[in-house]
């Protein structure tokens, strides 16, 4: 989570409204969602080659996370906050 940023906020997977409890916690400072979440990684040299030839394209899961909270009266919104992984 950003420094700063409240225990009150929005969160957001995909654009979707996440509620509190039900699909996520809270815990210190990170958010732990209750169900997995995937980052597409960088692309290698073939993957990279096919798409450009039109050959395939990507179906990878790639989860967006993004908090709106107020910050001095002001809405701030962290968009594509990192996942990391429990551990």
């Amino acid at each position: 989570m950003p420094e700063g940023a409240p225990g009150s906020l929005e969160v957001y997977v995909n654009g979707v409204r996440q509620h509190a409890g039900s699909d996520f916690v809270l815990e210190g400072d990170h958010l732990v969602f209750s169900r997995p979440l995937a980052r597409e990684g960088s692309l290698g040299f073939w993957r990279w080659l096919s798409l450009f030839l039109g050959v395939a394209g990507t179906y990878r899961r790639n989860d967006t996370v993004d908090i709106v909270y107020r910050r001095e009266g002001r809405r701030v919104v962290a968009s594509g906050l990192p996942l990391e992984p429990l551990g």
